[in-house]
């Protein structure tokens, strides 16, 4: 089983810029996108084999995420009880009969970290519902996750340091849930490669020299980790600050 995980930043930009023809070839059994930045009836994607669900930010222009899956999941929540999340349109949950699915835009604590106190408790709400969830059967959380969990995640660690995004704060709140059985899967086939990261500014040359941020994941329940096939980080794939992530997974019983 194949999963992509994409913040487009915009969808209907990222869709000029060549966003069909890195889904169609891909060819995954689940597509998750974040940060589509649309509402509803504002694009129309002939995306064929696939169900499609949709969460859309209230405020226009503005976060958004989107499952795109080919076989019909059990359930569908959007959320996790927190009104500001579901407003913002940044959790989708599908059930299948072996595991969950989370797709997450984790909200950024901004520059001053005026929304540090915030993030915190969104982190505090979504590690119980991950737990919650783990408990009924595994998970698989994605997405754009906001943060670079250790110094090999971003070029520029030392001069990062307490910035959006490596606080100690945030990184705390990774470090935890991925101590409470989760992994981290990229770690868990590459735990020593460094360069590798999903996130460039749009400064001049900075993505020419990959200067960049590992802030997007693909994480998975431990106890499924017999099933972990790869991941892979697809930084050659344009059309967004972001690129795209891959899992790919060998369930004994196919679910997609």
């Amino acid at each position: 089983m194949k999963l992509v995980s994409w913040n487009v930043n915009g969808l209907r930009a990222c869709v000029r810029k060549g966003f069909l023809d890195y889904f169609n070839d891909v060819n995954a059994d689940i597509f998750c996108v974040q940060e589509t930045k649309l509402q509803e009836g504002q694009i129309n994607l002939d995306l064929e084999g696939y169900h499609q669900y949709w969460n859309y930010a209230e405020r226009k222009g503005y976060s958004g995420t989107a499952v795109f899956t080919k076989k019909k999941p059990l359930s569908v929540s959007y959320g996790v009880g927190d009104d500001e999340s579901q407003d913002e349109g940044r959790i989708i949950t599908l059930e299948y009969e072996t595991f969950y699915l989370v797709n997450v835009y984790t909200p950024n604590s901004k520059r001053d970290l005026t929304r540090l106190d915030y993030r915190l408790e969104w982190e505090d709400k979504l590690y119980e519902y991950l737990k919650e969830l783990d408990k009924k059967k595994p998970v698989i959380y994605c997405g754009d996750l906001n943060v670079a969990h250790q110094e090999i995640d971003l070029k520029n660690d030392k001069t990062n340091h307490g910035n959006s995004g490596f606080t100690t704060e945030e990184r705390g709140k990774m470090t935890r849930l991925l101590d409470s059985g989760f992994i981290d899967s990229l770690r868990f086939f590459y735990p020593e490669k460094d360069d590798i990261y999903t996130w460039w500014s749009y400064m001049k040359t900075i993505r020419e020299r990959n200067v960049g941020w590992r802030i997007d994941y693909f994480i998975v329940s431990e106890r499924i980790k017999e099933s972990l096939a790869d991941s892979q980080v697809h930084s050659e794939i344009m059309g967004s600050d972001h690129c795209p992530i891959m899992l790919e997974l060998h369930l004994p019983n196919r679910e997609v």
